[in-house]
């Protein structure tokens, strides 16, 4: 006892000077136990940690477009200084996010999503204001206040910074406050408009986003909506900012760059992209990694660089199929029963369609009870491929046929016409008379099951009217 109210006065004691940190925006002092170091160095770490997960979509021309546009409008927040690094996310959801130290990040989605270069700065404006005022620092510093035993040994002698592993991705996805998004706003009106864009453009993009109402993708990543709650009022407020910062910049005309933006996103990747593995007709296959493998029916499928995920309808099974370390299935098996203390039950060494194979049934202790479940690992080429069914012990019978069927299924992709798979595309193409959206698209090559969609991806209304010459967005069917 005595021990613990020692450090919990070294907590309070050193509590203080860590807690006075003065806001780049407001120049009010807050609670902050990041140091600017700290900030970037955990900005890093989770970094990587982003870029493992979900992946960067591979295109150094439109990388080097944002970019361009992100260092303009860093130049003129209340964090000038620091470095920012914009990065595409291979993920087809509708987001952007920032992470601390100057990370901004915007999906293939969202891209797709925005109609024109005006909006393109306000969402990234908004970004560069969540960092400029230090949001995902105040989320990291109270999610730590509120873990103080994490807090204590921190403090005594273990890098502050060291905390994100323990935290993970949750701090930068657990969404910002209102009062903190209305502030981003704000940011967003004023940075875009000292770059010379029309940041009521913005808020045209809100009303697109609640009319698209995107939900999270097959990878995890979760939407716009879901880590930006919106304020009341949201679309009012940024109306009403823009034209008040328009009036105080003095500008005649803003720009709005319609024409630029939709040639620079011309050919971008849409949807799920097949390269990257993908679920049809019950089965996974994977045209890069040359696998294919059955999927439980009903089963929910989530898809990652790292793992595919597949989970019960009831949610109390779930099958993991991912890479696993070792040159063998028996010496991956050892690895995995070591790093997890598994407790083995059975081991059999297998052949699975012509492939060296090892089952293994295992509990592996947890706080809610021991886990079980059977893992196989499959040797193909180089690699070591494991497949881990889990679930209650109580269920196992219930589940093991499933976990057996779904990994024996597994066996070398070789039909063509899966393998040459192709995304779909955003293509631009050019409304060759006047008519209503709709009607236009159509004309275009938009397929009727895929109009609503188009619609939204132009941030049209139903019925509106397009002008001859106008460019927009149509969805080009993979191949």
């Amino acid at each position: 006892m005595k021990t613990a109210l020692c450090a919990l006065s070294v907590f309070c004691f050193l509590l203080v000077p860590l807690s006075c940190a003065r806001n780049p925006v407001s120049g009010e002092k807050e609670f902050m136990l990041l140091s600017d170091e700290d900030e970037t160095r955990l900005g890093m770490k989770a970094d990587a940690e982003i870029t493992r997960s979900f992946g960067l979509y591979e295109d150094a021309r439109l990388t080097g477009y944002l970019d361009g546009i992100c260092q303009r409008m860093a130049k003129l927040s209340h964090r000038p200084r620091i470095t920012y690094h914009l990065k595409i996310i291979d993920a087809p959801v509708v987001n952007a996010f920032a992470a601390p130290g100057g990370y901004v990040y915007f999906t293939r989605g969202i891209l797709a999503a925005i109609d024109n270069e005006a909006e393109l700065a306000g969402v990234m404006a908004h970004e560069i204001g969540h960092i400029a005022a230090r949001h995902s620092a105040q989320q990291y510093s109270r999610a730590q206040v509120a873990q103080l035993g994490l807090i204590v040994p921190d403090l005594l002698g273990v890098p502050l910074v060291s905390g994100l592993t323990r935290l993970g991705m949750g701090v930068i996805f657990m969404g910002f406050s209102r009062d903190n998004e209305r502030q981003a706003d704000a940011l967003s009106v004023e940075y875009a408009t000292k770059a010379g864009f029309d940041a009521e453009k913005l808020a045209g993009f809100f009303e697109t986003l609640e009319r698209m109402n995107p939900g999270s993708d097959r990878s995890g990543l979760p939407a716009w909506f879901s880590t930006h709650p919106s304020p009341d009022d949201r679309i009012a407020a940024v109306r009403s900012q823009a034209r008040d910062w328009k009036a105080a910049s003095g500008a005649r005309e803003l720009s709005v760059n319609r024409e630029v933006y939709l040639k620079a996103i011309d050919g971008l990747a849409y949807g799920e992209d097949p390269r990257q593995g993908y679920e049809e007709a019950g089965f996974f296959y994977h045209p890069g990694m040359r696998f294919q493998f059955p999927v439980p029916a009903g089963w929910k499928v989530s898809n990652t660089t790292t793992q595919v995920q597949m989970q019960s309808q009831k949610g109390d099974a779930a099958i993991i199929f991912t890479l696993a370390p070792g040159a063998s299935p028996k010496e991956a098996a050892a690895r995995f029963v070591s790093e997890n203390r598994a407790k083995a039950i059975k081991s059999e060494a297998l052949t699975i369609s012509g492939l060296n194979a090892l089952r293994l049934l295992a509990d592996i202790p947890s706080k809610g009870g021991a886990i079980r479940l059977v893992s196989c690992f499959i040797q193909k080429g180089r690699e070591v491929y494991v497949f881990h069914g889990i679930t209650n012990p109580r269920l196992f019978d219930a589940y093991h046929t499933i976990f057996d069927d779904t990994s024996g299924g597994f066996r070398e992709l070789s039909d063509q016409r899966k393998i040459n798979r192709k995304p779909d595309l955003i293509r631009i193409r050019t409304a060759t008379r006047a008519d209503t959206l709709e009607r236009t698209l159509r004309s275009l090559g938009v397929q009727e099951n895929r109009l609503k969609e188009a619609v939204s991806l132009n941030g049209g209304i139903p019925g509106q009217t397009m002008k001859t010459g106008t460019l927009l967005k149509v969805i080009e069917p993979g191949r």
